[in-house]
């Protein structure tokens, strides 16, 4: 199909519109072969594909594009246009295009609303955030559980705990329970409230006990247009398990939310005997260990300085399952190995990334791109893993980010190596190609 394949072709001219000006005077034919989309239907599909992509950047285009064919949006429309939004944090483009809904006329939804809070909260902009109540009363659109439950996440990520209280208190006012999001809100303002303190530590174990009570808005949590754009709560709270949401394989084992965000604390905040106390209680549940779980206990130890107790725990996790590990959990034993740069450490990372390798489970971008910029950081020894995790990396095809090249670049020129040494000239090749790119776009 001739409109998937503009999508996917990888030339950036269609939509970027790098020249800034359509060719009006150019002829049907001529006009047929650049154009990439002519009604709503196909609009709304670059749209989603481009949020498929994470190319959220090309979004503002694409609706650019829209207007000077004449194409008016939809309310569904936007709604696309707000998740890619939210899972890109493109705070500017939201307030834009909530702009260009009033201006035609439609005034945003609860789950609009939810999403603008959303973004906000990922953005820390939380006096915004806090405005849109208002703005909703204005407008006679009712908050929901949703509603409520983002405000209160947007707040914790910048620990403004006072405000985390207050909403709880609305939300009671209002005949509203918690369910295991807003708990996990609770324990994430914790975290990100300074200093901690031994109430910081009491507070997070007793709101993980509390997330597993039963609710009765639990299952009000979801909404059937969160469902359609495919934003899971997850994503649409800010929780750090967004990410992995809609991984499968047992990734998340999504009943264990306040766990997730415990266990995701205690790496954060490097301490092992919380991270012992709800390995207990875990267990006691008659619960185990989930891929993020596992995640998060390797960090916490490697985060303490405890490679063997990481390793060893890597290893048990790795043991026990059936299916080969991801990806993510190599990477966090691979990183977490590298603090500090230290001979055992980075001994540990080559091993863990042979056997990776092995195994036939490979770097992806995002992944290698970070753990070629943590490994670009060594300063003495051969270094080894930051030449292995590039040499990986371009086995595949994979191309690193900008940061990570040119870090990786600078560990290179920081050795004794000829000018004219290979990889020298070809690690400065791939990063003029970037720059050249990045100009260009």
């Amino acid at each position: 199909m001739k409109l998937l394949q503009s999508i996917f072709s990888g030339r950036y001219r269609p939509l970027i519109r790098a020249t800034g000006r359509r060719y009006f005077a150019a002829n049907p034919e001529e006009y047929e072969k650049r154009n990439y989309a002519n009604n709503l239907s196909e609009y709304n599909t670059v749209i989603g594909s481009l949020t498929g992509q994470r190319r959220y950047y090309l979004l503002r285009d694409v609706y650019d594009d829209m207007m000077l064919d004449g194409v008016q949006p939809s309310r569904d429309s936007f709604h696309s246009l707000f998740v890619g939004c939210l899972k890109g944090a493109r705070l500017q483009d939201v307030l834009y295009f909530r702009d260009e809904m009033k201006a035609m006329g439609l005034v945003p939804d609860v789950a609009l609303y939810n999403f603008m809070i959303s973004t906000y909260g990922k953005t820390k902009n939380t006096s915004a955030a806090a405005q849109i109540l208002d703005e909703m009363k204005i407008y006679g659109v009712k908050p929901n559980v949703q509603t409520y439950t983002c405000l209160l996440n947007a707040f914790a990520i910048s620990g403004r705990l006072d405000r985390v209280y207050a909403i709880i208190r609305d939300m009671t006012a209002a005949g509203l329970g918690l369910n295991k999001f807003c708990y996990a809100g609770l324990i994430t303002a914790y975290v990100n409230k300074t200093p901690v303190t031994d109430e910081t530590i009491a507070k997070i174990l007793e709101y993980v006990g509390k997330s597993k009570e039963w609710s009765s808005v639990e299952a009000l949590s979801g909404t059937a247009e969160n469902v359609m754009v495919g934003v899971s709560d997850e994503e649409l709270y800010n929780l750090v398990t967004g990410e992995y949401a809609r991984r499968r394989g047992g990734f998340l084992s999504r009943h264990l939310t306040g766990y997730h965000i415990a266990f995701h604390a205690c790496a954060e905040l490097r301490n092992v005997e919380m991270l012992e106390t709800l390995m207990n209680m875990l267990e006691k549940d008659g619960q185990s260990p989930d891929i993020f779980i596992a995640m998060q206990s390797v960090r916490c130890y490697l985060r303490c300085g405890d490679i063997d107790r990481g390793l060893q725990i890597f290893t048990h996790f790795e043991n026990t399952r059936r299916s080969p590990l991801p990806v993510e959990l190599y990477g966090t034993l691979i990183e977490g190995a590298m603090i500090g740069c230290t001979t055992k450490g980075m001994q540990v990372a080559q091993d863990a990334l042979i056997a990776m390798n092995t195994k036939g489970t490979f770097l992806n971008q995002k992944m290698g791109s970070e753990l070629l910029l943590a490994a670009a950081g060594e300063k003495t020894g051969g270094y080894t893993v930051a030449n292995l995790i590039w040499d990986m990396m371009q086995t595949q095809k994979i191309l690193p980010t900008l940061p990570a090249v040119e870090a990786y670049l600078k560990g290179l020129r920081e050795r004794d190596i000829p000018q004219d040494d290979p990889r020298l000239v070809l690690v400065s090749r791939k990063l003029d190609d970037i720059l050249r790119t990045t100009r260009r776009v």
